[in-house]
């Protein structure tokens, strides 16, 4: 153990008891554009940067997060945040409903819906960063290939992120 987190740190990779890493933007993205968001499954934590405005520089958030619940529902690389809601709806994905066929086709916004209170939409077809009721996923493989936040996480989230906001999913 000791000869591990010697070697990360002759890397310049830090780790606290969490197992949150320290990220920068500029790791990921060449600029910040309208802001930049680094979800990081290892560690299962959002990085949010906002983009520099008149008033000062970008501001920096952290929230944990839950994951993808297997390797084959984890989807890695580049996307964008194209589309946001409040109170969402949630349809299940066709192969969710091949897996079960009991899942309702539409489940409106409410305690029972798997969304939470809030949602971004990524390019990337049925993925989501949203918040969830069950607060027992955060900090766990427990999507099926979603970011998952608190509910108060997501609504503090929410306002700062304009659409075309850049995300990576590490």
């Amino acid at each position: 153990m000791a000869q591990e987190i010697d070697a990360q740190e002759r890397e310049g990779v830090r780790h606290n008891i969490s197992s949150f890493r320290t990220v920068n933007w500029r790791e990921h993205f060449d600029t910040l554009g309208k802001g930049a968001i680094v979800a990081d499954t290892v560690s299962r934590a959002l990085h949010f940067w906002s983009a520099e405005h008149e008033t000062g520089p970008e501001s920096y958030k952290l929230y944990p997060t839950s994951v993808p619940i297997s390797e084959e529902l984890t989807r890695r690389g580049y996307t964008s945040v194209i589309r946001k809601r409040e109170a969402p709806t949630w349809t299940p994905t066709p192969s969710m409903r091949e897996r079960d066929p009991s899942l309702p086709k539409v489940v409106p916004a409410g305690p029972l819906n798997p969304l939470g209170t809030h949602a971004l939409y990524l390019s990337w077809q049925y993925y989501r960063i949203h918040g969830t009721h069950d607060t027992r996923k955060i900090g766990r493989r427990a999507s099926d290939g979603c970011i998952g936040l608190y509910n108060e996480m997501i609504a503090d989230l929410y306002p700062r992120v304009p659409v075309g906001t850049q995300v990576r999913l590490i």
